[in-house]
C-alpha cells in the first residue's frame, strides 16, 4: 500500500498534456482479440487498470510488443481457451472491472467465453444485464456458476437481430458491438451509447474491416463480416483527466494551459466547469485556464440553483462529478450536484466536510455545496481514495488545502492516472509517494 504526502498551497502553473483515454483504452485493446492479425495500438496510457488488462491478455495467449513510449502492438493468433476457466483466470478477472469487455470479443470468434463477475470501484450497483441480455438477443447461451462466480457463456455463432437496450451502457453498447461485427447477419442497436470511446471503438472496428453505420448516433447497424484484420489506432486524450486538470486550475491555478485535448471530442465538459465561473479559453486544440481571484456561480434563468447532473452523453460524463463538486466548494454561489448513475459516488464528501467545505449530503445522489468563495481554504486532513474518480477529487481538495494532507490508498487514483505526482509537480505541486 502506498499513500500521498501533499503540501498544499502551491499554484500550478505551466503545461500539462492528458494521456491517453483509460476508457477507450480497455475498449480497443479487447477489441484486438478479435483477429488473429497484429494490430498496433497508440498512446496507450500507463496506468494500472490498463496494464493489469494487458498482463491479463498476455496470460490468454496474446502476444503484446511494447514499440514504444505508450505504443504496443498485439497479436491474438494463438489463444489459450483452456486458461479461461482456470481459477487463476477468474481471480484476476474478478479485481479488474475491464475484463468484462472481452467477452464479447471471445464470444464473437471462438463461440465461447468464460468470465468473472468483474471488480473496480466500489461506488454502488453496477449490473452487467445489458451485455447479457445482448449476447441473448445474438443467440448466445449462459450460465451463471454460483460457486466460481463466474459467466459461461456459448454460441456456435452469433446471429444478427433487432434489438433496444435497457439501458445506454458505455461497456454494455462496446461488448454487444464487439459480438455483432462477426455475427451472421445484421444487428440494429438502438438506446446505443454513444461516447467518443463509443465513436472511437467503432472507427477502429471499421478500419478492421466491420461494416458499422451510425457512429456517434444512438443507433448503431452493424453488418456482419466473416473476419477481420489488423489496423492502426491512436487512442484520444483522456477527456476526464482534462476535467481534472480544469478542476485543478481553478483550485490552485496561476495560469494552467492543457495541450492536445481533442476539443471536439470534450463535448459538454467545458460549459460544466464555466457554470461553476471557471473561465476556460480554447486556443487552436488546447484549453487554458487562467488564474482568477473568484469564480461566480451562474444560476438558472428564472434564478433557481445552479445544478450539475450527469447524463448519458452527450450529457455530463458521471466520471467528472466528484471534481465539479470539489471546484464549487471554492466558488461564489451554492449548486446542486446530482449523481445519479451510482448511488454511492458522493459518500466521499464526508471527507470534504472535514476539511472545513460546506457541504450538505442530501441523499446518495444529492449534495447541496456552498462555496467559500476563497475566502476560507480547506483545511489540510488525512484521507483513503474509495475510487478513481473521487481519489483525484481529494487530491484537487489536498492541494488547494492549508497545510500537509495525506491521502491513502493511493492505488485508486493509479489505476486512472499516468504518473500524477511527478507530471503535477512539475508544474509546481508538492506531492511525495510513499509507502506504508
Amino acid at each position: 500500500m502506498e499513500s500521498f504526502i501533499i503540501e498544499g498551497g502551491h499554484p500550478l502553473s505551466g503545461t500539462i498534456t492528458p494521456q491517453g483515454a483509460k476508457n477507450e483504452a480497455l475498449e480497443v485493446i479487447c477489441a484486438t482479440l478479435l483477429t488473429e492479425e497484429k494490430v498496433v495500438m497508440r498512446n496507450v496510457p500507463d496506468i494500472l487498470d490498463v496494464n493489469n488488462l494487458i498482463l491479463l491478455l498476455k496470460d490468454i495467449g496474446v502476444s503484446v510488443e511494447r514499440i514504444g513510449k505508450n505504443e504496443y502492438t498485439f497479436e491474438s493468433k494463438d489463444i489459450n481457451l483452456d486458461y479461461l476457466g482456470s481459477e487463476e483466470f477468474v481471480k484476476k478477472c474478478s479485481s479488474l472491472r475491464g475484463s468484462v469487455l472481452m467477452i464479447g470479443p471471445l464470444l464473437a470468434r471462438f463461440g465461447k467465453a468464460v468470465v468473472a463477475k468483474p471488480g473496480g470501484d466500489k461506488i454502488g450497483r453496477r449490473r452487467l444485464d445489458t451485455h447479457f441480455l445482448g449476447f441473448k438477443n445474438l443467440g448466445a447461451k449462459f450460465v451463471h456458476s454460483e460457486g466460481s462466480n463466474t459467466f459461461e457463456i456459448k454460441a456456435s455463432r452469433l446471429k444478427g437481430t433487432y434489438m433496444l437496450l435497457d439501458e445506454a451502457s458505455v461497456t454494455g453498447t462496446a461488448n454487444i458491438v464487439m459480438a455483432a461485427v462477426l455475427a451472421k447477419g445484421t444487428t440494429t442497436i438502438y438506446n446505443a451509447a454513444c461516447e467518443p470511446y463509443i465513436q472511437q471503438l467503432c472507427k477502429m472496428l471499421n478500419a478492421m474491416g466491420a461494416k458499422i453505420s451510425g457512429i456517434a448516433s444512438n443507433l448503431l447497424t452493424i453488418e456482419g463480416v466473416d473476419k477481420l484484420h489488423g489496423a492502426d489506432h491512436t487512442i484520444l486524450p483522456d477527456m476526464i483527466e482534462v476535467g481534472s486538470f480544469i478542476g485543478m486550475a481553478a483550485m490552485v491555478g496561476n495560469g494552467l494551459r492543457i495541450k492536445n485535448v481533442s476539443v471536439e471530442n470534450l463535448g459538454i465538459i467545458p460549459d460544466a466547469f464555466r457554470r461553476l465561473g471557471v473561465k476556460i479559453l480554447i486556443e487552436g486544440d488546447d484549453l487554458y485556464i487562467p488564474h482568477v481571484p473568484h469564480y461566480q456561480v451562474d444560476s438558472f434563468i428564472d434564478g433557481s440553483i445552479m445544478t450539475l447532473a450527469d447524463a448519458p452523453w452527450p450529457g455530463l460524463t458521471p466520471d467528472l462529478i466528484s471534481v465539479l463538486l470539489v471546484v464549487a466548494t471554492q466558488a461564489r454561489g451554492s449548486v446542486l450536484v446530482h449523481q445519479k448513475m451510482f448511488e454511492s459516488r458522493l459518500f466521499f464528501v464526508d471527507k470534504l466536510i472535514d476539511m472545513g467545505a460546506q457541504i450538505i449530503l442530501c441523499d446518495p445522489h444529492r449534495a447541496v455545496v456552498i462555496g467559500h468563495d476563497h475566502k476560507v481554504r480547506l483545511k489540510a486532513g488525512r484521507m483513503t481514495s474509495p475510487d478513481i474518480r473521487a481519489g483525484i477529487a481529494l487530491l484537487i481538495a489536498a492541494l488547494s488545502a492549508n497545510g500537509t494532507s495525506r491521502i491513502d490508498n493511493i492505488a485508486q487514483i493509479d489505476r486512472g492516472y499516468e504518473d500524477i505526482e511527478a507530471r503535477l509537480n512539475a508544474l509546481g505541486a508538492n506531492i511525495k509517494r510513499v509507502k506504508n
